[in-house]
């Protein structure tokens, strides 16, 4: 189960957190502890949007100005900058102008990132669905984990409660390197590891003459699966690994899960979609996304080689 990307990817030695300004009050905290942890080095990178660098003359003509924009988001970024190197990070502030998710990605390339972490802007439904389709697009364009910390999402902190990894997986052999990750990172927290699987509702297998339910052989080989899933895992020290099979709606058992177990972390494998379906907001992903109140770990799954698999990950996403 080794992968060549896998040490890089639980040790990062560069993250990069793209920031819109308002939200470095919820990266950084976790920017700042993921590169103590690691020793990484933090590329601060806010993108313009060419809107937003546009004046008007006297005559009300809008023209480039770009000076006054850059200025505000050099002052805002530097104090941060300066609070991680009191601490020992290394941290640099970099702002471009252009499409953010283009921007994003262009960065992770030149500096090497090891890791990309964003955020969500407000709880307002509008900039869900605005701040989403830029974290969709870039993870469509980058083979990285990708860190979302969103409105509602906090740091592990001492709240009741054993503090848990969550893996949410639908079993398929693409999932395998998120799974991985997942375990590693576990490992690391010195936390348990639940793996999560969502099956249909059990009313819906039922019709089709399945019989379902905790205790009946299908729900159990779907348990054994997801202990062999991450079997052989390399991990240094014990690893305790839960396996969790529920039925329902994907996003609002992951959610829940999370929330019950008191996740510090989520981590998830991402489907390759057309543009098309990206355009579907109930994709699971997506909800998770906009509505975890932790990080959430987003990595990218290679493509899947048959149609069968294609349409199980179709199945698991509606």
């Amino acid at each position: 189960m080794d992968h060549p990307d896998l040490h890089r990817w639980t040790h990062p030695a560069v993250i990069l957190v793209a920031t819109d300004l308002n939200d470095l009050g919820r990266l950084m905290p976790v920017a700042m502890e993921q590169a103590g942890e690691s020793g990484a080095r933090l590329i601060l990178l806010h993108v313009l949007a060419t809107s937003t660098v546009l004046s008007t003359d006297a005559a009300g003509l809008p023209y480039y100005n770009p000076s006054c924009v850059l200025e505000f988001a050099d002052k805002t970024l530097l104090p941060w900058c300066e609070s991680a190197r009191r601490e020992g990070i290394a941290c640099d502030a970099l702002v471009r102008e252009g499409n953010p998710a283009q921007q994003v990605a262009a960065a992770a390339r030149q500096f090497q990132a090891d890791r990309v972490l964003l955020g969500t802007r407000s709880r307002s439904k509008l900039s869900k669905l605005l701040l989403g389709s830029v974290a969709e697009q870039v993870l469509r364009s980058v083979n990285l984990p990708v860190m979302t910390v969103g409105p509602e999402a906090h740091l592990p902190v001492g709240q009741g409660g054993e503090k848990v990894v969550l893996h949410a997986t639908t079993l398929r052999e693409t999932s395998r390197p998120s799974a991985v990750l997942a375990c590693q990172i576990a490992a690391g927290r010195k936390q348990a590891l639940v793996l999560l699987h969502v099956l249909p509702p059990v009313n819906e297998l039922e019709r089709k003459g399945v019989p379902a339910g905790f205790g009946t052989s299908f729900d159990s080989s779907a348990r054994r699966e997801l202990l062999n899933f991450v079997a052989g895992a390399d991990v240094q020290g014990s690893l305790a690994v839960e396996p969790v099979v529920v039925h329902g709606n994907p996003a609002i058992e992951i959610l829940a899960t999370a929330q019950e177990r008191h996740a510090s972390l989520i981590v998830l494998g991402s489907t390759h979609r057309s543009a098309l379906e990206n355009l579907a907001r109930d994709r699971t992903v997506y909800r998770v996304l906009a509505h975890a109140r932790c990080p959430v770990l987003t990595l990218r799954e290679p493509l899947a080689k048959t149609a069968e698999l294609h349409d199980e990950a179709a199945a698991m996403h509606r």
